[in-house]
């Protein structure tokens, strides 16, 4: 069992900055692929960013590119989405996800059934 812990949404004005933080138990968690997604209202979740568990190999939607960073400290169980240039549209309840099964390198941990646990989700609401 993993259980999974999200911080750090909340509201920010359009062009700014927030990092979110997803802590998780688990002895092995160098060996989970972790990733972010995020569901906004009356709509689909959807995929944001993952990480491998050697850190070595990261995964982004288009939407993310260049303006979302994910990375993880495994000495500390922890993964981190620094979000930066923030949009309206990027108001979402965000989740951490954790993918305990070896998927080949050129498998970029995008789909939900990739997964096998998940966070609460924590909340960000981003004003124009």
């Amino acid at each position: 069992q993993v259980q999974l812990v999200e911080s750090g949404g909340g509201l920010v004005q359009g062009g700014g900055s927030l990092r979110l933080s997803c802590a998780a138990s688990g002895r092995t968690f160098n060996s989970y692929a972790m990733g972010w997604f995020r569901q906004a209202a009356g709509k689909e979740r959807e995929f944001v960013a993952a990480i491998r568990g050697s850190g070595g190999n990261t995964y982004y939607a288009d939407s993310a590119k260049g303006r979302f960073t994910i990375f993880r400290d495994n000495a500390k169980n922890t993964v981190n989405l620094q979000m930066n240039s923030l949009k309206p549209e990027d108001t979402a309840v965000y989740y951490c996800a954790a993918g305990l099964r070896y998927y080949s390198g050129s498998t970029a941990y995008s789909a939900r059934n990739e997964y096998d646990y998940w966070g609460q989700g924590t909340q960000v609401t981003v004003s124009s």
